[in-house]
């Protein structure tokens, strides 16, 4: 169709976007410990668990994942 209001697109766009997020798309594996970034208190990384839905057994702050503080 040609005429007024049907054009065509080139498909010039800069495709920006399609990243993988944190760790490039990839998990820390099973193994591991969450670790208190305010008193240092390591647990085991339980597979399934994030780090950041525990809370530090010895001050009750946020636990994270040891190789994100190792960064």
């Amino acid at each position: 169709m040609t005429g007024k209001g049907f054009h065509k697109g080139e498909g010039k766009g800069l495709g920006r976007g399609g990243g993988q997020g944190r760790n490039n798309g990839g998990g820390f594996g099973p193994g591991g410990y969450c670790v208190c970034a305010k008193c240092g208190e390591k647990v085991p990384h339980e597979q399934g668990v994030k780090c950041t839905t525990i809370k530090c057994p010895k001050c009750g702050h946020t636990m994270v994942r040891e190789e994100l503080l190792n960064k």
